[in-house]
């Protein structure tokens, strides 16, 4: 049985999507098996035009304080949002959406991004895959 991580992401603020995201393809890149299961305003992020979409969860300032980011993060060369979730699906991560939350939020299935989700579940889907994690977080 390989090393799994599993990882709840619930927040849906820019910084920690990438955080969710570079410690998910980290994982994938060790040959570690990964899951992100998107919860409540990570779940905002899977939304057709959403996953760029994020405030920052500190010095957001009406929105400048994201675009300072954007444009340190251009300038280091980092990937975007959109390149580092590509990567995390093409290196074999699997994605779960929530579909308590999405009842509670109102968000239909034609809501979401179809491409980047594999399995819509509740809470006993995350318990199932975090019961074999090696490593299990909550973002």
């Amino acid at each position: 049985m390989s090393e799994r991580t599993t990882i709840v992401v619930q927040s849906g603020d820019m910084d920690k999507l990438y955080s969710a995201l570079i410690i998910a393809n980290g994982s994938l890149a060790m040959g570690m098996e990964v899951s992100l299961y998107f919860t409540f305003w990570g779940l905002e992020r899977l939304k057709k035009g959403g996953l760029e979409r994020g405030p920052l969860s500190r010095m957001h300032l009406l929105g400048l304080g994201k675009w300072m980011v954007r444009r340190r993060m251009k300038a280091a060369r980092v990937a975007s949002l959109e390149r580092l979730m590509a990567d995390f699906r093409e290196l074999g991560g699997k994605v779960l959406a929530c579909e308590m939350t999405m009842e509670i939020m109102g968000i239909k299935r034609q809501d979401l991004r179809e491409d980047l989700i594999d399995a819509y579940g509740a809470v006993g889907s995350y318990i199932a895959d975090a019961r074999k994690s090696t490593v299990t977080l909550f973002i």
